[in-house]
């Protein structure tokens, strides 16, 4: 189901009364749904180094969170998405991409700064022409996302998740 059908559905149950619907259980991606590599600029801020990323890297699980610096769950995140890339070191990709407008009113500044008060120690990358985030039919934020070294997503979830349901699903994927 396209996202475009479902924001339709949950509309039309809305018009009618049909109550809520939760959107942090929709796994938008179609099933072995390949993402294709899409080039971020990185930035300079702890444990990240400006320049540019390929995301996914072919050959390698990787983890992406989309997040943004206004979002409390975002913050929220942070430690648990520390303990997990503490685990996992090298072993797997390991990035958090912002789709912030950089240069409206948010700088890079603003984004390595809060990256820094929350302790983020991983590659942060800056999608700010939303590539990366149509690719995996990202719907808002904070939304993680496991590919496997076929850059098939194998596992997703937004909104708060626990550092145990993400590592388990990187293992799953066969990182780590």
């Amino acid at each position: 189901m396209r996202r475009r059908e479902v924001i339709a559905g949950a509309a039309g149950l809305a018009a009618l009364g049909g109550g809520a619907i939760a959107a942090s259980d929709w796994d938008l991606l179609e099933d072995d749904a390949v993402v294709e590599p899409v080039d971020l600029e990185t930035i300079d801020a702890p444990g990240s180094e400006a320049g540019t990323a390929t995301i996914p890297e072919p050959g390698r699980v990787t983890f992406v969170e989309l997040f943004a610096t206004w979002c409390g769950v975002c913050q929220d995140m942070m430690e648990p998405l520390g303990r997990v890339h503490e685990e996992v070191g090298d072993d797997v990709q390991f990035v958090s991409v912002t789709g912030e407008p950089i240069g409206n009113t948010t700088t890079r500044e603003d984004v390595a700064e809060w990256w820094r008060e929350h302790d983020g120690d991983w590659p942060v990358a800056l999608d700010t022409d939303l590539e990366l985030t149509e690719a995996l039919d990202g719907s808002g934020v904070p939304y993680a996302y496991v590919l496997d070294e076929n850059n098939v997503v194998t596992w997703s979830g937004r909104g708060r998740k626990s550092a145990e349901e993400i590592r388990s699903a990187i293992d799953a994927a066969g990182g780590g």
